[in-house]
């Protein structure tokens, strides 16, 4: 890294500019100055590496060869809003100015101008940053416009479960939902059941798999006394419980075939029979179910009843693992500091962007619900600082990347993977590899792979890799 100004050293800066003679000018003047600088030639360019990389700074052109400088400006300050944004424009005015600073930028600079002028107006907006309160207007525009209710997100396939939920949230359909471990399904069914005609009703959340096999029968239908040993008083079932109202069967699949034959003939007929009693009940609910194991292939491996399954997926909605979403982390992040801080009577703190770079690096083998604890052991860590440092996130974000991923190791799921994520970790599992086998020498490395030492230092910066471990 070059010598430069301490405050500097360890920013990133984002150039967008497609004048190939004046991209790397700027570029080298504030490596000179300290920052450590990526650049992109056009808006395409500059969406892609911001989706991947939370850059500390950005000096971007207003007029691009594929599209408007200012969306780009205006995405970048939706996702990260506390970037340092310096536009620069050989055609701009007074009202492009405004418009510029309005939104979030800084600083408007008309060509031609001196180069020392981007790395004031940058070092003076960082030197401010952690002065500053997060935007309220942005803030209210993260939170309403790429949510439902609690369900958060700007991802493709999260725009997908929004239409789907708006959709058959006001309908009477049975609903299941699928998707790993920790991606919210509980949340999803709760926010059908709040946005329904039934929302008056109960909301009876019933978890399959958390209760002795020997039980599920009589915590779902109820008893009445004597129904078995130890029934000595009669007991209302989560059916009964939600009459009028939703009933939320997490992990439907770990009920046994026997008890699966029954929930289809409640499904089916709309009515139940307390255990001891052979009078049927007329029950009004809508079923929502839940898993996180394929149902498909258990139909087939013999495991779940199939006419049960077609039953249950009348509308289904998947819900995709958090490392397929990376660009929601911010969002998500942002909204459990907010959460976390209110809950125990601190004031919002701010993410930093190294904090931000350490949650989007990260796999998150526990998705939303990892995230969530991560975001409030940070909190709690740092209940005496104003802003949420990398250092504060639980130890297992700091730790060495996974071995390397071939392609072929790669199983592509029923909701799509991000082809960018996954390409961005098969490059970072590459240059840290040879980084190891050069012992840190970065000129070597990049000899190794085939590239210019610039654009394997840029990929370095992109990627997240620490430089410190090159030599």
């Amino acid at each position: 890294m070059p010598n430069g100004n301490p405050m500097t050293r360890a920013h990133s800066v984002l150039v967008v500019e497609d004048d190939p003679d004046l991209r790397p000018l700027l570029a080298e003047s504030l490596d000179g100055a300290g920052f450590a600088a990526a650049q992109a030639v056009d808006a395409a360019d500059a969406i892609s590496r911001l989706d991947g990389y939370a850059y500390d700074a950005l000096v971007i052109d207003l007029s691009l060869p594929d599209g408007d400088g200012m969306e780009v400006l205006q995405r970048a300050l939706a996702r990260y809003p506390s970037i340092t944004a310096v536009v620069i424009t050989g055609c701009g005015g007074v009202e492009e100015a405004v418009n510029a600073i309005r939104i979030g930028a800084i600083d408007f600079l008309i060509k031609p101008f001196q180069l020392s002028q981007v790395t004031r107006s940058l070092t003076k907006g960082i030197e401010q940053r952690r002065l500053r309160q997060e935007n309220a207007e942005l803030r209210v525009q993260l939170r309403d416009r790429f949510r439902f209710d609690n369900v958060i997100g700007r991802h493709s396939s999260m725009r997908d479960v929004f239409s789907t939920l708006e959709l058959v949230a006001p309908m009477k359909s049975t609903v299941l939902i699928q998707g790993e471990t920790g991606t919210g399904k509980e949340l999803v069914a709760r926010t059908i059941h709040q946005n329904s005609p039934r929302a008056d009703g109960r909301f009876v959340a019933f978890n399959a798999a958390a209760i002795p096999e020997g039980l599920v029968e009589a915590e779902l239908f109820g008893h009445v006394k004597g129904a078995f040993t130890g029934a000595v008083s009669s007991r209302v079932g989560r059916f009964e419980l939600a009459h009028n109202g939703t009933l939320f069967i997490d992990e439907v699949s770990s009920m046994s075939l026997a008890l699966q034959a029954k929930l289809l003939r409640v499904l089916q007929e709309r009515e139940f029979e307390r255990l001891g009693e052979s009078r049927p009940v007329p029950l009004d609910i809508r079923v929502v179910a839940a898993s996180n194991t394929d149902l498909r292939k258990m139909v087939k491996a013999g495991q779940f009843r199939e006419d049960l399954y077609y039953r249950l997926n009348v509308v289904p909605i998947t819900l995709p693992s958090l490392r397929h979403r990376r660009e929601d982390i911010p969002l998500l992040a942002q909204h459990f500091v907010k959460q976390s801080c209110e809950a125990n009577g601190l004031g919002v703190k701010a993410l930093s962007q190294a904090a931000l770079r350490a949650l989007m690096a990260y796999e998150w083998p526990g998705n939303i619900r990892q995230l969530e604890n991560a975001i409030e052991h940070a909190v709690a860590i740092s209940a005496r600082s104003d802003e949420i440092r990398a250092e504060a996130l639980p130890a297992e974000l700091h730790a060495a990347p996974e071995p390397s991923t071939t392609s072929s190791d790669i199983s592509i799921p029923e909701e799509g993977l991000s082809f960018t994520s996954v390409v961005s970790q098969l490059e970072r599992d590459l240059i840290l590899r040879c980084l190891e086998r050069t012992g840190g020498n970065k000129r070597q490395a990049a000899r190794l792979l085939q590239l210019s030492r610039t654009t394997f230092i840029d990929k370095m910066q992109r990627l997240n890799i620490d430089s410190s471990t090159a030599a």
